[in-house]
């Protein structure tokens, strides 16, 4: 049988997308393989920085170089914004932006020979830029984004162990420095019924968490319409509807934007995020529930003026408030997650302090740092044009965050060296599996080594002894939940 090679790039929903383009080729009889020997290797991009698309093309002619023999098949938000860029790399057979995404496995199949291909009318034909005599290239993108959403095949614990089920795809914020709107469209949900379908499956199958995730998540359900006179579906009420109706032993929640997390949502963190509780003095005591104690809130920036910009629909007080609550409801263990970047056009050392203060006073888990970066077609593009911050600013900016998470992460791993948490265990890295350990992940969303070597997908709770160079928690593996 023909095999594929499936390569990630960018945020969780992208390696959602992923993931099902692999599931249902797996369905249709294709093996995994390297991609060295493969015969489609699928190329799954990001383009929310010109470091993104840089990677994708150093992937795309590496793996050309190492297999000329594959078909190349390019998709994600990169294929979607620079198509024809894209088909002129040597090796390219194919361009799949996301508008035509859930086509993706059946343009695979159909490259060789294995699936009747779509009207005409459907393609743009291109040929290759190096030699006319080339095969012809075809492209499939487009604005109307009728083909965008890629429902998944079953989801069920395998190669990951925590798999992500994507529950809605696209955007309607118009953030000034953001393309994704351009690359992925309007906001589309999968319907209720549909994703309780996907978790009673992934229960049956064994599974014991699941990640749900987004694009926009905290905009789940605005598009339904509402049925039999009840309100309009949100987020909450589905999270709801999973803990109730199904028995999945855990759910976490991807990114949601701050302005999303509403009462009701972070009600669900109190109710569904602990099952006991310990010591009330320290409030790090409660065993984890079925929703896991994890929540990454978008920031960007800690500067009013910077955050106006941006587009960005919160203040900095906005932010303070829903991580206030979000711990009042989970309490101290709880790790919460940020992105943060520095250098967005006009940002001055005053505005880039304001954002440092902030950080400083918020018990931050992890921060995911960026430099920011001008996308053609965004009004940041022209922002940039008229105020760049210089690059040796930047730089300088972004060793000041690092420097501040780093010191943020080991202040929250440290409090829980001698305490008990819940974890599950994980596909182990050969390396670690040779030094008797087996990777695990605390249902508060940090990694562990634990000594002993047990099979993946095991909920298990631990006991913390301490932190090792890189940053993991070191702990001995308790019994099984």
């Amino acid at each position: 049988m023909p095999g594929f090679h499936m390569e990630n790039f960018g945020c969780r929903a992208a390696r959602a997308d992923g993931e099902a383009v692999s599931s249902r080729l797996r369905v249709a009889g294709m093996d995994e393989r390297n991609p060295k020997i493969a015969d489609v290797i699928v190329v799954n991009t990001c383009s929310v920085t010109a470091e993104a698309d840089r990677a994708a093309r150093v992937f795309i002619r590496r793996v050309h170089r190492v297999n000329p023999a594959a078909r190349i098949v390019v998709t994600g938000c990169y294929a979607q914004r620079e198509p024809h860029e894209l088909s002129g790399l040597a090796g390219v057979a194919a361009v799949v932006g996301n508008s035509h995404k859930a086509l993706a496995p059946e343009i695979v199949q159909g490259l060789l020979g294995r699936a009747k291909q779509h009207a005409e009318n459907e393609l743009i034909t291109i040929q290759a830029a190096q030699a006319a005599s080339a095969p012809p290239q075809v492209v499939w993108a487009d604005d109307r984004f009728a083909h965008s959403f890629l429902e998944e095949a079953q989801v069920v614990p395998g190669a990951q162990t925590r798999p992500n089920l994507k529950i809605q795809e696209g955007c309607g914020n118009r953030c000034t420095f953001c393309v994704i709107p351009q690359t992925r469209g309007s906001s589309n949900s999968l319907p209720a019924a549909a994703i309780l379908k996907q978790v009673e499956g992934f229960v049956a199958a064994g599974g014991n968490e699941l990640v749900l995730s987004g694009i926009n998540m905290g905009r789940w359900g605005w598009d339904l319409q509402p049925t039999d006179g009840l309100p309009r579906p949100t987020l909450a009420g589905l999270v709801r509807q999973i803990f109730e109706q199904t028995a999945l032993p855990r759910l976490r929640l991807s990114s949601i934007e701050p302005m999303d997390w509403d009462a009701e949502l972070i009600g669900l963190m109190a109710e569904f995020g602990g099952t006991q509780t310990g010591s009330p003095s320290a409030g790090l005591g409660r065993w984890g529930g079925r929703l896991a104690r994890h929540a990454h809130l978008p920031l960007q920036s800690g500067s009013d003026a910077v955050l106006r910009r941006m587009h960005r629909r919160y203040r900095p007080w906005h932010y303070a408030d829903k991580v206030a609550a979000l711990f009042r409801a989970a309490g101290l263990a709880l790790t919460l997650g940020a992105d943060v970047m520095a250098g967005f056009p006009g940002e001055t050392d005053g505005e880039f302090e304001e954002t440092l203060e902030l950080i400083r006073a918020l018990p931050f888990g992890y921060l995911h740092l960026f430099p920011f970066s001008p996308r053609p077609g965004t009004p940041g593009w022209a922002m940039y044009a008229e105020r760049p911050v210089p690059t040796a600013a930047v730089e300088e900016r972004m060793k000041a965050l690092r420097s501040l998470a780093a010191e943020k992460v080991r202040a929250h791993r440290e409090q829980f060296v001698g305490r008990e948490l819940e974890a599950i265990t994980l596909h182990t890295p050969s390396e670690l599996t040779a030094r008797g350990l087996t990777a695990a992940l605390t249902e508060n969303f940090l990694p562990v080594e634990l000594t002993g070597r047990l099979s993946a997908n095991r909920l298990v709770r631990v006991r913390v002894t301490g932190l090792n160079a890189g940053g993991a928690l070191e702990a001995a593996a308790g019994r099984s939940l």
